[in-house]
């Protein structure tokens, strides 16, 4: 894969999930996710329409971050994190996306609870650039 499609690739994955979890704009997400997409996520039923009727469930105040994104082949995996969704903690979220043709075909994910910080053995959150204690997160990347 050239670096230009990887780089197309994760363009459309950050536009695909601003778009339905930020902007909340179902007509426009549509082209991006397949009406067929494979769902293999305990949280979202069959398809496209499985994803978009989760997150219409959701409460308005949902957010998406995200955080680091790599892409290879027909895969792009991007790690982020989800608040605002109604439950007492957020989520971290790695999504990993089977492209074809620009869009969004296949999705797993793997999800857990974001730590707070009396519960990590870690200085630095699970979420990209944040901060539990005074050691800078780009000092960590540089480690």
């Amino acid at each position: 894969m050239s670096e230009s499609t990887a780089a197309k690739n994760k363009a459309i994955v950050l536009e695909a999930f601003e778009t339905l979890f930020n902007k909340r704009d179902y007509a426009a997400a549509e082209r991006f996710w397949s009406p067929n997409c494979i769902q293999h996520s305990a949280h979202i039923a069959p398809g496209r329409e499985g994803l978009f009727n989760l997150i219409k469930s959701l409460p308005p105040t949902l957010k998406y971050e995200s955080g680091t994104i790599v892409a290879e082949g027909e895969f792009v995996i991007v790690h982020g994190g989800f608040s605002g969704f109604g439950q007492p903690v957020n989520w971290i979220a790695a999504d990993i996306l089977r492209m074809k043709d620009g869009v969004l075909v296949e999705h797993w994910d793997v999800i857990q609870d974001e730590a707070t910080e009396q519960q990590s053995a870690c200085p630095v959150s699970y979420r990209q650039g944040a901060r539990f204690a005074s050691i800078p997160f780009e000092a960590h990347q540089n480690l």
